[in-house]
């Protein structure tokens, strides 16, 4: 049997009580994993509320955002991939729409199309993104890596932009007016969506062409945070590249 000497037990008791102390410490600083999923569809009726005397509800198919199981958020429409750790996905949501004199009553719930969360599956952080221009009724987004290609309206509804934004930026990488001469031109349309069609992508180089209503088609090559206008004859070259 080997004996310890009492100063060795001196020496080497702390340091025991010290790595414990570090390891339990190490394992409760140890990052809890989340798990997110989008679970089921289901059917709800939506007021677009466009001011029109003869709103009718719309149906609209929203979906749950859950994390390790409880519902976070609720979201309309397909996700987007960023990275394998982000995705981006468009939120729903339900607003009271009851008036003062009828607060004795049970809430008239109605739904309602939101802006874009980002979602980091390793975190579980769920946070809106910052769409410059972005209208919940007419802009229809579509995103490729990290830009969002959109055409935004003004706050008086009479302008209506092509906008190219990018993740973690706050200033729209593009913001270009899409009118006639005079700067304005009025949502003529009021239905959903109806800024402009949705944007169309293409790459090698990257470039997004808006086509809004009553207006020539417009190509913008997007290199890094600078944006370039393309013409038909260099838009016809770079298609023909791809192939």
């Amino acid at each position: 049997m080997v004996s310890l000497s009492q100063p060795f037990l001196r020496i080497a008791l702390p340091l025991l009580v010290i790595v414990i102390v570090i390891q339990s410490g190490s394992a409760a600083a140890a990052p809890k994993p989340h798990i997110i999923s989008l679970g089921k569809w289901i059917t709800v009726q939506w007021f677009p509320g466009n001011g029109a005397a003869d709103d009718k509800p719309l149906t609209l198919k929203v979906r749950p955002l859950l994390l390790d199981a409880r519902v976070k958020e609720f979201t309309l429409g397909p996700a987007h991939d960023v990275t394998e750790r982000l995705f981006v996905v468009r939120r729903a949501f339900r607003v009271n729409d009851s008036l003062p004199q009828e607060s004795t009553s049970p809430p008239r719930w109605q739904w309602q199309r939101g802006g874009w969360l980002l979602v980091d599956r390793v975190t579980g952080h769920i946070s809106s993104i910052n769409l410059p221009e972005f209208d919940a009724l007419y802009s229809a987004v579509s995103w490729y890596r990290d830009y969002a290609a959109y055409c935004g309206v003004s706050d008086d509804g009479k302008k209506i932009y092509a906008v190219v934004a990018q993740l973690n930026r706050r200033k729209p990488v593009m913001k270009k007016l899409l009118a006639a001469e005079s700067g304005e031109k009025e949502m003529k349309d009021p239905a959903a969506d109806s800024a402009c069609p949705l944007p169309d992508w293409k790459r090698l180089p990257t470039r997004v062409t808006f086509e809004p209503p009553a207006s020539p088609k417009q190509t913008f090559a997007i290199r890094g945070h600078s944006i370039d206008q393309v013409n038909e004859s260099e838009e016809q070259e770079d298609e023909e590249a791809e192939k």
